[in-house]
């Protein structure tokens, strides 16, 4: 099953003083075993461009589509057997400890 990992920020990171798992060991890992297919940091918000239709006009604005203090800044697409799995696999990931992530399975659409 796919998901979508978000890797967020968070304004209450974690306090434990012990050293952060690395993160380029977590990519190799996960894409030697065939969990992770794809993933890569975002730009700052400051570079985000939002696009919405309303009454047939094209509205776009500069920056994020919602205000926040935590942000997507980054995302890995995991293939795992399981939700289970996939929260081992986001567990040991640097950005648990500094950020939060999310999953989020992908919907497969009818043909």
């Amino acid at each position: 099953m796919k998901y979508m990992m978000f890797v967020c920020t968070d304004s209450e990171p974690d306090t434990d003083p012990t050293d952060l798992p690395d993160v380029e060991k977590w990519v190799a890992d996960n894409d030697a075993r065939g969990r992770r297919l794809t993933g890569d940091q975002l730009a700052p918000t400051s570079a985000a461009t939002t696009v919405r239709v309303r009454d047939g006009e094209l509205l776009v604005s500069e920056g994020p589509f919602a205000e926040t203090a935590e942000v997507i800044v980054g995302f890995d697409l995991l293939e795992c057997a399981d939700l289970d799995e996939a929260i081992e696999v986001a567990r040991a990931h640097p950005m648990a400890r500094e950020g939060r992530l999310e999953l989020r399975p992908l919907m497969t659409l009818p043909d």
